[in-house]
């Protein structure tokens, strides 16, 4: 209701000006946006189109990249359906999620993006050994097999790996040193498919040519599709701030990929170089020399520093890293908040999805990640489905990554990062690796089931309603000082070594599924909490079951611990996954909590609460599906009703 208080109304004029000087503004900005509305349009590109005419669908362009060279923020560049042999290297980025570029496969249409060439016109040399020369202008300015795969934390198990791959109907044959080898062909034997590691491949680059001896078993290769990477990725900017790039829809495969270190620039056959708000939606990324997915950073602020100055220890060259990207403007403004969603990444050396530093603020969830360094011809510290340094307000969520080596690795600043409702199965190495972390993180209505589900380095953490079917394993680590931030921010508030614990484990279900026998001087080895004793900080259990063996902390409170095996396997049908899993009435003799924020308590170094990335309180009330829990929950990542089934899809 109007006042009626006439000294509370200001004059007749006051209250014209004023509306009029809105109706101004509003009017102007208005015209100043029109241009930008008006000009939005669609890029047409197809195969038997012209890189000369307009973009229009009666008038396509041939190439994405001329497309790429046209459009302005709003703009779609649409492709159809085709194999188109070509990197996408933006020359700019949108300007807010409003007005982004968004590049994506027509509807209903397969277009294929590829880093290589077809190669014909293979002679026998001897046997199953076939060898090929190019000039090298077949290159153009990137010849990989003149490019040495190299950088921090590589391990190159012997001998020199190039960028460049061979590729038999697909599938990347093994390098081999010498054109002796390639004429033996033995199996290697690290690969997970011994059968694929006799199909090998060797090359030498002189002045004017690349020579390729290649032994393809009882195959023909001119009868076959033989392809040599050729490009050093398929979507990947020269530059960084490109921001604002939406990538939908695409396979994506073959890019003769560098080697991914945190220290250095990170390359991937897709990557967003140092950027802001991507999103990578619905793509199949595969063969990537390296990794297919990056969030990295850029090169200025250190190109693999430690290889360059080993004097120095790595994590003192990346700690100097860090404190480069803070002064050149590494904030949630300008970096990071990217979506990588619902894509399928396998067939990748290195890791399926990398990011240091650059992925900060952003999402990761619903993406299937599958069959990484499976040859394993080369190893390294930054090898995963998931690889992220500095996950700071990061969600990793619904993924599921099997057969990876490890699954998912949060190392170094994972701080306020939320782990939950991954399915991690078959990963040689672990499901889940938290490194010299000094939290919070979330860890929450995850199903871990490889031989060591959690590999655990840090402090600070909330592992809260999973399912943990294989071993943790521990360890202290007190001669490296890495950074803790304030809350939500890449400000660094302080570094500190890891002393392990500061953990709260709520309403999980451990199971005993094999034996734990590490024990040494850097890792100790068990199913179960009970050597958390060994911990610097004292750690928070309760609400959990021990099933078949695992045993509980020493200090544990309202826990059962059974003899009863709940008989867990993973079978994959038609392309999903079925869990078998049936625990005994005691899973639901707890009275346990609805765990919150108020629950899981302030971390010891960071002094940080577990909270969401807006600052609102958690209340963990749904389970791995999604599903509703009652008041009083049941332990492990479903509710109470699932729990009878015995059988469950959890893909």
């Amino acid at each position: 209701m109007p006042s009626t208080d006439a000294h509370r109304q200001p004059p007749v004029t006051m209250v014209s000006a004023r509306y009029i000087t809105r109706i101004c503004s509003v009017f102007f900005l208005a015209i100043a946006l029109l241009p930008l509305a008006s000009q939005a349009r669609d890029y047409h590109v197809t195969k038997s189109g012209n890189d000369s005419d307009a973009g229009t669908i009666q008038e396509p362009l041939k190439t994405i990249q001329a497309a790429a060279e046209l459009a302005m923020p709003g703009d779609v560049v649409i492709v159809h359906e085709g194999e188109y042999r070509e990197r996408i290297n933006p020359p700019r980025g949108g300007l807010s999620d409003l007005q982004r570029i968004t590049y994506k496969a027509a509807d209903g249409e397969k277009v294929i993006i590829k880093g290589s060439e077809v190669v014909k016109g293979w002679e026998r040399l001897k046997g199953s050994t076939w060898k090929v020369s190019l000039p090298n202008s077949f290159f153009g300015d990137y010849n990989p097999f003149d490019d040495l795969l190299e950088g921090d934390w590589l391990n190159k198990k012997g001998f020199n790996h190039h960028t460049g791959e061979v590729f038999l109907n697909g599938i990347a044959l093994f390098e081999k040193n010498s054109i002796e080898e390639v004429l033996k062909s033995e199996p290697y034997p690290d690969a997970r498919n011994q059968e694929e590691s006799v199909y090998t491949w060797f090359s030498e680059v002189n002045e004017n040519s690349t020579t390729i001896w290649a032994n393809f078993q009882d195959l023909q290769p001119n009868d076959e599709l033989v392809e040599i990477s050729a490009r050093p990725a398929c979507f990947y900017p020269d530059m960084p701030g490109r921001n604002y790039i939406t990538v939908s829809g695409f396979v994506m495969t073959q890019a003769a990929t560098q080697w991914a270190a945190p220290t250095a620039e990170q390359p991937g056959l897709i990557g967003t170089h140092w950027s802001k708000g991507w999103i990578i939606e619905n793509n199949t990324v595969s063969n990537s020399k390296s990794v297919g997915i990056t969030l990295g950073k850029e090169r200025g602020t250190g190109q693999n520093v430690w290889m360059h100055n080993p004097v120095k220890d790595g994590a003192t060259h990346y700690n100097e890293v860090i404190f480069r990207a803070l002064e050149i403007g590494w904030s949630k403004e300008k970096i990071g908040s990217h979506i990588v969603r619902n894509n399928e990444i396998f067939r990748c050396g290195q890791a399926g999805i990398v990011g240091s530093l650059g992925g900060v603020f952003s999402e990761i969830y619903g993406n299937h990640i599958h069959d990484i360094w499976i040859r394993r011809i080369f190893s390294g510290a930054e090898m995963a489905g998931i690889k992220i340094h500095a996950s700071i307000d990061m969600l990793i969520s619904q993924n599921r990554i099997h057969n990876t080596g490890r699954g998912i690795w949060i190392d170094w600043m994972a701080q306020g990062t939320r782990v939950t409702q991954n399915l991690l199965y078959d990963n040689t190495t672990d499901d889940l690796f938290s490194e010299v972390n000094h939290g919070p993180y979330l860890v929450d209505n995850n199903i871990l089931l490889s031989d060591v589900s959690l590999r655990d380095w840090s402090e600070g953490g909330a592992f809260v309603h999973n399912l943990i079917a294989g071993k943790i394993r521990l360890r202290k680590v007190e001669n490296r000082f890495t950074p803790y931030h304030l809350p939500h921010s890449t400000k660094v508030a302080g570094l500190r070594n890891n002393t392990n614990g500061d953990d709260r484990f709520f309403n999980n279900v451990f199971v005993k599924t094999g034996e734990a026998d590490l024990q040494n001087n850097f890792e100790s080895e068990f199913y179960g909490l009970e050597l958390y004793k060994e911990a610097g900080y004292g750690i928070t259990a309760e609400g959990n079951v021990h099933y078949n063996g695992a045993t509980p902390y020493e200090k544990e409170s309202n826990f059962v611990v059974s003899n009863y095996d709940p008989g867990i396997k993973i079978e994959e049908v038609d392309g999903s996954v079925l869990l078998h899993f049936k625990p005994d009435d005691l899973i639901e003799s707890l009275e346990n909590r609805l765990i919150t924020t108020e629950i899981l308590g302030t971390t010891i170094v960071s002094e940080c609460i577990f909270e969401q990335p807006d600052g609102t309180p958690y209340l963990l009330d749904k389970d791995y599906f999604g599903d509703k829990r009652t008041a009083d929950p049941v332990p492990g990542p479903f509710r109470g009703s699932n729990y009878g089934k015995g059988v469950l899809k959890v893909w």
